[in-house]
């Protein structure tokens, strides 16, 4: 497995990637698949000097991927946060894609200036929880019931790391 930053060309197999997450429900709070053309503005808003998205690929398949995301652009308080998502095809899950992608992002946010990292999760989404916790993430914030899946309420959880110096 190799980790890379995203080309222009991956974004079909990261929407596909990401329509995937949408379909299995409580993973992400898009409810309607996206399309390239959707994704086109949100991928030229991850340049990747700043805030790049990683993709995890075998040979020319792409198995998952990795953003690092601008928190609230536009407020330079908070220019050395940001948030991390990541999603991994359902036929290549179970095997660290997800794991060795949230180690890379880690490791690159000191050279991105990012002393904050955190991630936005479903309640439910249980693996991802576990994820980020053997990961050193802690839980930061719980936000009771915030969204709607078919009339259930689902809270979302916030997982926070503090990201130490270049050497440090």
């Amino acid at each position: 497995m190799r980790i890379r930053t995203a080309l222009p060309s991956d974004l079909p197999a990261l929407v596909a990637i990401y329509n995937q997450a949408i379909e299995a429900g409580h993973q992400t709070a898009d409810l309607s698949p996206m399309t390239v053309d959707d994704r086109k503005e949100w991928f030229q808003g991850h340049p990747p000097d700043a805030h790049p998205i990683f993709v995890a690929e075998e040979g020319a398949t792409v198995l998952g991927y990795c953003t690092i995301s601008p928190y609230r652009p536009g407020r330079m308080a908070l220019r050395h946060t940001a948030e991390i998502s990541y999603f991994v095809d359902g036929r290549h899950r179970r095997r660290g894609v997800a794991s060795r992608l949230l180690t890379h992002a880690v490791e690159a946010c000191p050279f991105l200036d990012l002393r904050t990292l955190f991630a936005i999760v479903m309640e439910t989404n249980t693996a991802s929880i576990r994820l980020l916790e053997r990961h050193g993430f802690q839980r930061w914030g719980h936000l009771p019931g915030v969204a709607v899946f078919d009339g259930v309420e689902v809270g979302q959880d916030y997982y926070g790391l503090k990201i130490p110096p270049p050497g440090g």
